[in-house]
């Protein structure tokens, strides 16, 4: 496949994420959308911001303003930090866009045209003390399951047992603790999962390849207990997409809203859309990446997410987009995370516990964040970020692996021959033995970065750092120079050319280091195909010029006043 679609799960926009949102979605899928484009592939990265729902309203309140307002703002403030990270998305589009009421209302008129639809009348929560219907999640209680006390209307986060909110022991209002609930009668529409249980399964069952953590928690949904359930797609709220059928009013849906779990995964697909209006292309311009009958038969369209929106992503969009029995692609791979924990804790952005995406970015550059956390990316299990753990990454592998590397060779060439690479002498058995070693570890690379392995690719590439670092200390070219400065030159030839093999092969994680060196060696980015060809680029005569130190080390007394600066209570 030479044209990929990738998608992050979408942020929502009630504040400034951590770290831990970071690694779980945003990040690797960049990861992705880099390196698909250094292999020449056509890439389409999409992300957006989630703005509907009540807790969009509520972060609204406690700014004192609109809630569009409020929305416009937040989007352009998550945009900026995705730009401070590097973050190479074709378009950051929003939830609240005219394109995605569209889409959305399409879709809920397709379902219900196909049946897919049930309107049910439903006894649901509303809270006397704040006057208003209180959705699942801002309904908290005991967990009948597992005893937990901060279960909430929808689901346990401790058991992960699916909940309505009249399953709680002991309910309260979230929003103001307040007992005094009562139940009364509205009407809403739900999706009938049910009705596509054995296509999802049979779906699901073929997608061989996909992560244990994602495949396992998709049947966990389908099967345990009473199976896939039929799921509410309205709320009665104000902000959000109002109830239409297409473009035809919903009798008896009057001043409803689509859930925000509905109209958020079809944001993909608007903000698609949205990129096509701003370019001033037509529909065929995103149609070819979303619709098989318009091209994207021969897209490969890869998700990212954290394990927390694994349900929704394998089981409710693709039931949303099965039932609408229109040719709209359906997901080819999804890669979930597990959780990033914080120092013996969780990152917590209520207790403002965690280092958070601006505060990273006010502290050291966005290499530094993207290298640690793409290389303790928490694939298999939950990962832990410690300041020690951090200090000791960067200090080794960004610092004295690779920064120690470009600045030895480039202010030897310097002083001893000139900047520009050298000439003269001819590799011997070590530099042949050197480029073998690296061929196999470049295919290995790219090996595990087709198949997202983010840390594994993340030790590949270390070590082919290291590996031109060994081949220094045993070659000498100091040492050399003072008895063959013929061949001290070859040694630093290749070591030039290492630098600019470096450059393109890191670009996928440290984009910024990347570009620093691939403009002090003034060099293209081609991706090596030979490795003995890619490290013959450079020829001699090529001038380059020294770069500033890559990367600065963190010291002790840094690493402390970070520990304790975020350790809670962010302000």
């Amino acid at each position: 496949m030479n044209r990929v679609l990738i998608t992050s799960a979408i942020p929502y926009i009630n504040g400034i994420k951590h770290l831990g949102n970071l690694v779980g979605s945003q990040l690797p899928a960049d990861l992705y959308a880099r390196y698909n484009r250094c292999r020449g592939r056509e890439v389409m990265f999409i992300c957006a911001t989630d703005e509907h729902g009540t807790p969009a309203e509520l972060a609204a309140a406690k700014a004192g303003k609109p809630v569009a307002e409020f929305c416009a703002e937040m989007h352009a403030v998550q945009a900026e930090i995705a730009k401070g990270f590097r973050l190479s998305f074709d378009n950051f589009g929003r939830s609240s866009s005219p394109q995605n009421h569209k889409l959305t209302q399409h879709f809920a008129g397709k379902l219900a045209e196909n049946g897919f639809i049930e309107e049910v009348s439903e006894k649901q929560v509303y809270s006397n003390a704040d006057g208003r219907f209180l959705p699942d999640r801002y309904i908290e209680g005991e967990c009948p399951n597992c005893g937990y006390d901060g279960a909430r209307g929808d689901q346990c986060e401790n058991c992960t047992k699916q909940l309505d909110p009249t399953d709680l022991i002991n309910p309260r209002s979230a929003i103001s603790g307040s007992t005094d609930l009562e139940v009364r009668e509205t009407k809403h529409l739900y999706l009938k999962q049910s009705a596509l249980k054995d296509k999802l399964d049979a779906w699901i069952d073929q997608k061989t390849d996909w992560p244990v953590l994602t495949t396992s928690i998709a049947k966990k949904w389908l099967h345990d207990g009473d199976g896939l359930q039929d799921r509410g797609i309205t709320r009665d709220l104000d902000w959000g997409v109002p109830v239409k059928k297409g473009d035809q009013d919903w009798p008896g849906m009057e001043g409803k809203v689509f859930y925000v779990w509905f109209d958020a995964p079809i944001e993909y697909i608007a903000a698609t859309a949205e990129l096509a209006d701003e370019k001033g292309e037509g529909p065929e311009f995103w149609e070819r990446w979303w619709r098989t009958d318009k091209g994207a038969d021969d897209v490969r369209y890869v998700q990212f997410m954290g394990k927390d929106n694994v349900p929704f992503h394998t089981l409710s969009f693709p039931a949303t987009i099965m039932g609408s029995e229109e040719p709209w692609k359906l997901v080819d791979y999804i890669k979930s995370f597990n959780y990033l924990n914080y120092d013996g804790g969780q990152f917590s952005t209520s207790k403002g516990r965690g280092v958070f995406m601006d505060q990273a970015l006010s502290i050291l550059p966005a290499d530094y964040w993207r290298w640690w956390l793409l290389s303790h990316a928490p694939e298999n299990s939950d990962a832990e970020f410690t300041w020690e753990n951090f200090q000791v990454s960067v200090n080794k592998d960004l610092a004295d692996v690779l920064g120690n590397f470009v600045s030895r060779v480039t202010k030897f060439c310097r002083s001893k021959f000139s900047e520009a690479v050298p000439e003269g002498g001819a590799y011997g058995e070590a530099e042949t033995a050197l480029i073998a070693d690296l061929n196999t570890k470049v295919r290995a690379y790219e090996g595990h970065m087709e198949a997202m392995d983010v840390r594994k690719a993340a030790q590949e590439l270390r070590g082919i750092w290291v590996a031109g670092n060994e081949y220094l200390q045993a070659a000498a070219p100091w040492a050399t120079f003072k008895t063959d400065p013929d061949q001290a030159a070859a040694q630093i030839r290749l070591a030039l050319n290492l630098i600019r093999l470096y450059a393109v092969l890191s670009a996928p994680f440290i984009p910024d280091a990347s570009e620093t060196l691939r403009a002090a060696m003034d060099t293209d980015m081609d991706w090596p195909g030979d490795v003995a060809e890619a490290l013959d680029t450079l020829k001699p005569g090529h001038a380059f010029t020294v770069p500033e130190n890559l990367f600065a080390k963190i010291a002790d007394e840094q690493r402390e006043e970070w520990q304790e600066k975020f350790a809670g209570t962010r302000d």
